[in-house]
């Protein structure tokens, strides 16, 4: 067999490019910028400039440095791209019209899929890193016209939670965050006993995606089971032809 050299490709077999923020939080294993969380290998490529604060009042600013990223990881050689934040949403549009691969910047690009498994009567249980921000406009940026069965709860108050991921204090406390998400989930199960699915949008969530579906008993959505299933579909598993 033999092989062509792509130009610009320095190096091969990251099918999954990821846009980062710029911010000094530690990515434990199952953030989604820790390599670690994957089983395959991932290319990274940080926003400079993008922190957690501009992304939270929607800075619209930076579209043409994500756009700029995207078409670098793109030419790098990854087959897709994700972000590293469910607000990364309010580029999804202009990013994806960029490239030539698919681009899904938000774990919320995942509420059609949950909403079709659900019934109608069905709430789907949205934990975020900040409720304030995610207003209908994000929503809008990605198709989803319609909020009417999701219920939103946020974690921008939970103390150990926004010295982490939002006043950046530069370390974490993985067991109190753990708390305070089952707290928040919890929450949204005696508020709404209608909730039959959870969808964590931020990026740093899903290593508290198993205490979740464990104490509700739940569905747990969040940006690995994305990346997980996008990669499945760029990288197909070879079957063999026997029964």
């Amino acid at each position: 067999m033999i092989f062509t050299a792509n130009k610009g490709q320095t190096s091969y077999g990251e099918a999954i490019g990821i846009l980062l923020l710029d911010t000094t939080i530690p990515f434990i294993q199952g953030d989604v910028g820790n390599a670690t969380s994957y089983d395959y290998p991932v290319r990274y490529k940080t926003i400079e400039g993008l922190t957690g604060e501009r992304i939270f009042n929607h800075d619209y600013s930076f579209i043409d440095k994500m756009v700029a990223g995207a078409k670098e990881l793109e030419q790098e050689g990854v087959k897709a791209i994700t972000g590293d934040c469910g607000f990364m949403a309010i580029f999804n549009r202009e990013v994806k019209e960029s490239v030539n691969i698919p681009v899904f910047l938000s774990s919320l690009l995942q509420i059609p899929f949950i909403r079709s498994t659900l019934p109608d009567s069905a709430k789907i249980g949205i934990i975020t890193a900040n409720s304030k921000s995610l207003t209908s406009e994000v929503f809008e940026k990605i198709g989803i016209l319609d909020k009417k069965n999701l219920v939103i709860y946020g974690l921008e108050e939970e103390k150990n939670f926004k010295a982490a991921a939002i006043d950046e204090i530069e370390t974490l406390d993985s067991d109190a965050i753990r708390q305070e998400v089952l707290c928040v989930a919890k929450k949204i199960i005696a508020e709404h006993p209608e909730t039959r699915s959870f969808l964590l949008e931020c990026s740093m969530l899903p290593p508290y995606s198993e205490a979740v579906q464990l104490a509700t008993g739940f569905p747990v959505y969040d940006f690995i089971t994305m990346i997980d299933y996008a990669y499945s579909t760029i990288v197909k598993k070879r079957f063999e032809d026997v029964m």
